[in-house]
């Protein structure tokens, strides 16, 4: 690849690191997409023993990647987003990988596709666990950050698609069971000072 392509791939790709997520961390900023897609890249690695048959390399890809439509569009969060707005990001995104050279352009275009169809393993696997990495990051977040709707959702986001594991499962009955502990704890009287 050329140098002058290499950085211009880099420079869209720092968007990224730009565009604010709807989550907070703990100490009180705005996650950037970037800062997820690394995170969910550590969970991928990190769940690698209880999903031996899983292309490592592929699933590392699909994580660090799977929103890099967000570096056109910004991001819009799940309870927000519309299939209009679906459909935009995933067209500006097909568009930046057709402009892309040989090989990535194929390979690139394959690696959307088989995320998008989700029968993959691979696809499955990124696909629950950035629900996860959602769910983890409310939990450390402070509670004033969260939205009315997200006490609720917070119990339901990614169910459907961690149900394929009994491993991811339990990891999401722990991570519900984080919730609600940090709800109760936001629900339960002060005592003063």
């Amino acid at each position: 690849m050329k140098p002058e392509l290499f950085l211009q791939i880099m420079d869209r790709a720092e968007q990224l690191k730009n565009n604010p997520r709807h989550s907070w961390t703990s100490s009180g900023r705005r996650e950037s997409v970037a800062e997820h897609s690394w995170r969910l890249a550590l969970m991928a690695y990190f769940v690698k023993d209880e999903f031996p048959q899983a292309d490592l390399e592929k699933l590392l890809a699909m994580c660090l990647l799977h929103d890099m439509g967000e570096a056109f569009t910004g991001d819009i969060p799940a309870f927000e987003k519309s299939p209009e707005d679906e459909r935009r990001e995933e067209a500006v995104l097909a568009a930046w990988v057709r402009d892309l050279p040989a090989p990535y352009c194929g390979e690139l275009t394959a690696l959307f596709e088989e995320m998008q169809a989700l029968e993959s393993l691979e696809a499955r696997l990124c696909k629950a666990l950035d629900k996860l990495e959602a769910l983890i990051q409310h939990n450390e977040a402070d509670i004033s950050t969260w939205l009315p709707l997200e006490y609720e959702l917070q119990l339901t986001y990614g169910q459907r698609e961690t149900r394929f594991s009994p491993y991811l499962r339990r990891l999401m009955e722990e991570v519900n069971r984080d919730s609600i502990r940090k709800i109760r704890e936001n629900d339960a009287p002060k005592e003063d000072g």
